[in-house]
């Protein structure tokens, strides 16, 4: 097809939509490390790990054989409400940029929750669901997370605990309100309600929180309430399988459109996003058929893919998860309170880490003020204002789109827009007002979580 057909939005028919969603672990030949006991240091066995959570998502996790995994057809059901999600030529960008390459973003914000986030809450709450529990806990950082959980919860009648890091707690009220409105519960993290809550106030008194001071308090409250169990937003396999239905319709219409991306971007906190939206471009590559150039773009503030170390640590500050083996900043690294809350996370997923380490993809850091430059460059010729943590893959994007201009190169890039910022006009206010700062850890700073690495 001629390219002066390809509209500005591609959209495919629900009859298009996936009906499995893909699990690139099938196609690694190198398949990610095993999640340890924190106690044995032993492979956590599918037992132990219903205790924490859901029998259907544990056998999903520990899954590196099924290329394909059938979607639900209630959660397919579910999925029609704002799903398939445009894939989008950004013309005006291309012309904006004055570059040959041609840029596609594919549009995660397109519903209630504001994010990608909902592939996964729903799945995950479905399964709850089906095991007769009484609802699910949780953390949020940014709280796309936590709102995408709520939505699922009061469609499926669950009760939702939601740990919100405590600086998105304060600066993003009204991220809270709609998590209130959908029914869940919200305590800023690490609170006076757990026991690993009062435990970090004591030795980090005054802390803006972190992902994994959130997670401990979820899993402690779920490993303690009877008939609950715990969901996370992002990192586990679990996770990148349900968001592998964003990758899996990108190809999708590209393909209904013979357009075969050179590039693709995505930023990166604990993975669900990137991980969701490269998944069967990487199947190709690994299985040797296509290749592609995948970048990570993650924040200078925390980087644990460009300066973290491959090892094995505790998903969690509070230490009270398994251990995973990931390129990680320490579970004790408690990020600057940065504006991009959804990628404060001190770790990154095994499958992505051993993505990375194998060779497969790069990955870039971006300083805070060089992302919002972008956000606003973005919003004021493309019409949407783009969520913090996506404006990440918007920068890298253009540079990669810039690039292209100097060369003359018709590269196709691909990014992932995931989310809205509408619930970020306080970041945007201190950009705009010339009070929002770039903090980039030093090397001591860094060395100090890096010490709390468990040993054996």
């Amino acid at each position: 097809m001629s390219e002066n057909k390809i509209p500005y939005k591609i959209y495919l028919e629900e009859s298009e939509m996936p009906k499995d969603w893909y699990n690139v672990r099938a196609d690694m030949k190198n398949k990610p490390a095993p999640l340890l006991n924190p106690g044995t240091h032993e492979p956590m066995t599918a037992e132990e790990l219903g205790m924490v959570f859901c029998e259907e998502l544990v056998k999903q996790e520990l899954d590196n054989d099924n290329r394909h995994i059938e979607i639900p057809k209630k959660i397919r059901d579910f999925y029609k409400m704002y799903r398939p999600s445009p894939l989008v030529r950004a013309y005006c960008l291309e012309e904006k940029l004055q570059t040959p390459a041609k840029i596609y973003y594919k549009f995660e914000g397109n519903n209630t929750s504001g994010s990608h986030k909902l592939n996964s809450a729903i799945a995950q709450a479905f399964y709850a669901k089906e095991q007769g529990l009484k609802g699910v806990t949780t953390e949020t950082g940014a709280g796309q997370w936590g709102t995408a959980l709520s939505m699922a919860c009061s469609y499926l009648d669950l009760d939702c605990k939601v740990y919100m890091v405590k600086c998105s707690y304060e600066q993003k009220p009204f991220r809270r309100e709609v998590m209130r409105t959908y029914g869940a519960s919200v305590t800023p993290s690490p609170s006076e309600t757990t026991e690993v809550g009062r435990r970090i106030l004591a030795e980090h008194p005054g802390t803006t929180g972190s992902l994994g001071c959130a997670i401990s308090e979820a899993v402690e409250v779920a490993t303690h309430s009877e008939g609950y169990r715990y969901v996370l937003g992002s990192v586990l396999n679990q996770v990148l399988l349900h968001q592998s239905i964003i990758g899996v319709e990108t190809k999708t219409a590209m393909d209904k459109y013979g357009i075969k991306p050179d590039i693709i971007i995505g930023c990166a906190g604990g993975g669900s996003n990137l991980g969701g939206l490269i998944s069967p471009f990487m199947g190709e590559k690994l299985r040797g058929e296509a290749d592609y150039q995948f970048i990570a773009v993650e924040p200078a503030s925390c980087p644990s893919l460009t300066r973290g170390v491959y090892a094995y640590d505790f998903c969690d500050t509070g230490m009270v998860c398994p251990l995973a083996k990931m390129y990680t900043l320490g579970s004790g690294f408690i990020p600057s309170a940065n504006h991009a809350g959804g990628l404060r996370y001190h770790g990154m997923s095994s499958v992505l880490s051993q993505l990375y380490a194998d060779g497969y993809m790069e990955a870039r850091s971006v300083e805070q003020t060089s992302v919002f430059k972008a956000a606003e460059q973005f919003a004021r010729v493309e019409g949407i204002l783009p969520a913090p943590e996506s404006s990440h893959a918007i920068r890298i994007a253009i540079d990669e789109a810039m690039k292209c201009k100097e060369t003359g190169e018709e590269k196709t890039i691909l990014f992932g827009l995931t989310g809205t910022g509408y619930f970020d006009m306080y970041a945007y206010e201190k950009f705009h007002n010339g009070e929002m700062s770039d903090y980039i850890p030093t090397d001591e700073d860094l060395k100090a979580g890096l010490a709390g690495l468990p040993r054996f």
